[in-house]
């Protein structure tokens, strides 16, 4: 990737320098302005152009590390602004879904969303911020959006998962916590297991495995992920930010903060 940026950096930086002797060296597009320098220098040809430019950059590498770096800025710049586009326009389907779980105070001015997945371990890491979150903020809201991206053993386990939720939402947040910090894969099997464990009836849970609007929940939740750029878990929306990762509790906090005393994250 980082190669493919400096190629990048590298093509640009060649293209307004050949733009600018061009200029200078009689282009037949400059600017009336330029002919008299043009007449009064050597013409010069492309091969000419390239070496200058080459001699030039090898001996002032440091500028496509400039460029490179420039590039990359604007890019994440670019990417925030359509991720905070994005979560305005389908804010009731991030924060508000009716197939998500949902923990915490449900009138808290800030609300974390978590895409994860039952058999990631960043995400069985994070679930201690998660509860540190929980227990040390009372305006926090954390919904857990369930992103299965990581096999068939996952799939299966959120299956029994949204079915679970849909029959004892009360239930849910232990559910999660015993399947989420459990030992080895997850899978229908352990879900069931944990399920069954909380009292709910597994012939109840197998004909709720079968509802379509799990399968469409999942679909709805991927093409967010999608707009998203969320490729991995955990994943976090927080205000109109994206945070990937597990990156630690200073860093949702810092965020929560930033959520709460700037709803619009290009304030």
């Amino acid at each position: 990737m980082k190669n493919a940026i400096v190629a990048g950096a590298l093509a640009v930086t060649v293209s307004f320098a050949m733009l600018a002797f061009g200029f200078m060296a009689g282009d037949p597009g400059r600017p009336a302005g330029g002919q008299a320098l043009a007449e009064s220098g050597p013409q010069l040809d492309r091969g000419a152009i390239e070496q200058i430019v080459r001699d030039y950059l090898i001996a002032n590498p440091e500028i496509l590390l400039e460029v490179q770096t420039a590039l990359e800025t604007k890019r994440e710049e670019e990417k925030r602004v359509a991720q905070a586009e994005t979560i305005r326009a389908s804010a009731e389907t991030i924060f508000n879904a009716p197939y998500d779980g949902v923990l915490g105070n449900p009138d808290a001015s800030v609300t974390v969303v978590e895409f994860f997945d039952y058999n990631c371990s960043y995400c069985k890491r994070a679930m201690d911020d998660m509860e540190a979150l929980l227990s040390g903020n009372d305006n926090v809201r954390f919904v857990l959006k369930e992103f299965p991206i990581l096999g068939p053993d996952s799939q299966q386990a959120h299956i029994v998962s949204m079915a679970f939720r849909a029959l004892a939402p009360e239930k849910y947040g232990e559910f999660h916590r015993r399947l989420l910090g459990g030992v080895g894969r997850a899978g229908e099997a352990s879900a069931i297991a944990v399920a069954r464990e909380l009292g709910v009836d597994e012939a109840a849970l197998r004909a709720e495995m079968e509802n379509p609007a799990i399968r469409e929940a999942f679909a709805e939740t991927y093409e967010l992920a999608n707009e998203l750029s969320i490729t991995g878990t955990p994943s976090y929306v927080i205000g109109t930010q994206v945070v990937f990762g597990a990156l630690g509790l200073d860093v949702l906090n810092e965020k929560i903060e930033a959520a709460a005393a700037c709803p619009d994250a290009l304030c």
